[in-house]
């Protein structure tokens, strides 16, 4: 009885160290596919969110003064016409 106790201490004791490595594998190969996600992304140069932010606001603000400028124009146009 002693003898099968100690047969499954062992495997045990095996299984726990397998798991062990295949958790610094895991962790490994995740730190690998981050660094080539972060590197692959800085070479396709995206814009940064407070940059395309700022960039939507200007268009927004350019869009509406245009908006403006044609209804004075209209406005001009009518007025001369009369």
């Amino acid at each position: 009885m002693q003898t099968q106790s100690a047969i499954f201490d062992e495997i045990a004791k095996l299984m726990t160290e397998a798991a062990g490595a295949a958790d610094g594998v895991r962790r490994e190969a995740e730190t690998a596919m981050k660094s080539q996600l972060q590197r692959l992304v800085a070479d396709m140069d995206f814009v940064p969110r407070e940059e395309f932010e700022a960039v939507k606001d200007m268009a927004r603000a350019a869009r509406e003064e245009n908006e403006a400028l044609k209804a004075r124009i209209t406005a001009l146009e009518e007025k001369v016409a009369d």
